[in-house]
């Protein structure tokens, strides 16, 4: 398919308040992301932006990113290329200092999948001495297999850009690594085709997921806010959390995915 135009600027650097007139929410994505999206039916974070729009009275364009990474599309955010980005994006300190987040919108962590084929005994990130392991490059994930391979406790690590984790699947598959280390939701969907495959290990961290706003945008962060707060009240958020995660628990904080 042909690649998605990029989005139009706004006002010298491309910022633009929602104090201005606007009708659409421009909303910057990682389109392959499953299953907050890139499956039949959309995703989680589809039909969570889809939502936010409708309850601010918008339209939604969602741009697919060719950034490599969660920060570099946060970069792009502050710059203005968006209004705000919806991509299972985990809040971090280092990103707190860079975007506004509204609450987190799901609680989730890092998990740990194995070709079983190959690695029958590996149960746990205990196991992976002299092994292979593919995280996505930035993430959580990241950090742990790096002080992981500091430690000695992994052989190596090798680093896939976001839009690419269909690729490291494939690679686990196929013997090119022997492990991976992403989201829980992601990752259990991305080897759930995979005969070879299984997710061992899960709980490796505690990642809170929340939508992503330019620290100018106080106006837009705060309706954002008022819109999923209305959305948690009506139920739908949670209907979300049920259809694309099987997630029963409206406390996100006993999730556990």
């Amino acid at each position: 398919a042909a690649p998605s135009p990029r989005p139009p600027r706004f006002g010298g650097i491309g910022r633009r308040s929602y104090r201005e007139s606007m009708d659409t929410l421009r909303v910057g994505a990682f389109l392959t992301d499953p299953p907050f999206a890139g499956l039949v039916g959309g995703g989680f974070d589809v039909d969570l932006a889809a939502a936010v729009g409708a309850a601010l009275g918008l339209s939604v364009e969602r741009f697919a990113t060719e950034a490599p990474d969660v920060d570099d599309l946060l970069s792009s955010l502050a710059a203005g290329a968006y209004d705000c980005v919806v991509g299972a994006v985990t809040v971090t300190a280092d990103r707190q200092r860079t975007v506004v987040f509204a609450q987190p919108y799901l609680v989730s962590g890092h998990a740990l999948a194995v070709n079983a084929a190959r690695h029958p005994a590996v149960r746990s990130v205990d196991d992976l001495g002299g092994l292979t392991v593919a995280v996505r490059r930035g993430s959580a994930g990241h950090s742990l297999a790096k002080r992981l391979h500091a430690d000695g406790r992994v052989g190596a690590v090798r680093c896939f850009a976001y839009g690419d984790i269909h690729s490291a699947a494939s690679e686990l598959e196929a013997g090119a690594c022997d492990a991976m280390m992403a989201l829980a939701p992601t990752l259990t969907e991305l080897v759930r085709s995979l005969p070879d495959v299984d997710v061992v290990q899960r709980g490796l961290s505690r990642e809170e997921i929340a939508i992503a706003v330019a620290p100018g945008d106080a106006a837009l962060a705060a309706q954002i806010a008022t819109a999923q707060e209305r959305l948690e009240a009506d139920g739908s958020l949670q209907e979300f959390r049920r259809k694309w995660l099987g997630n029963p628990y409206r406390d996100q904080s006993l999730a556990a995915h």
